[in-house]
């Protein structure tokens, strides 16, 4: 699975693992608002690695947990999901808005028989460093975000972003170059 080629997610293996995460991540989604060493404590036990100064608001779902590496001050917003059946890697700085998904999982297209006997494969999903994604942005999968880009609320992100652009849209394309390497020259893209 995690070297993308096609598995099924009916392997027992997957379901003992999914189901391990599921318990972690019911223990994240319980906490109360105050209580912020235990979710600390439950997402350094969840995730591959979680940086200094970064979090995630609950809800939060995703499958595995394991291969899931965000780096130091970064911040996921309400019911993010990520379907980490490759890996997500998170750079640092990093805000990402509510309601975003990012997603490694495929299923084949043009195979019938393997759709139908439910085999899927992955890509991995990178966010690079000082990456703004406004609410509801969907990431697909094998897809890198250039690090110090905006990607604007509701876009579908289909194809790689270079580093340095403010990129919206479905599909998810450039807009403009930002001159700065601060979200100050960003145009205003809901959060």
């Amino acid at each position: 699975m995690l070297r993308g080629d096609l598995y099924k997610d009916s392997d027992p293996e997957l379901v003992a693992e999914r189901k391990a995460c599921g318990r972690l991540v019911d223990r994240y989604n319980a906490t109360t608002a105050d209580q912020d060493e235990e979710r600390r404590a439950v997402l350094t036990e969840l995730l591959g690695e979680i940086g200094a100064d970064s979090w995630i608001m609950p809800r939060f779902q995703c499958d595995y947990g394991y291969s899931i590496r965000i780096g130091s001050n970064s911040f996921l917003n309400y019911d993010a999901i990520i379907l980490d059946c490759a890996p997500v890697t998170i750079g640092n700085d990093v805000s990402i808005g509510p309601r975003a998904q990012l997603l490694t999982a495929l299923h084949p297209m043009d195979d019938h028989e393997a759709r139908r006997q439910r085999f899927e494969s992955a890509a991995p999903i990178v966010i690079g460093d000082n990456v703004w994604m406004g609410g509801g942005v969907i990431v697909c999968p094998g897809v890198t975000i250039g690090s110090n880009s905006v990607i604007g609320a509701g876009s579908v992100v289909t194809r790689d972003v270079p580093s340095h652009v403010f990129a919206a849209g479905n599909p998810c394309r450039v807009i403009r170059e930002l001159s700065g390497h601060d979200r100050e020259n960003a145009p205003r893209i809901g959060e």
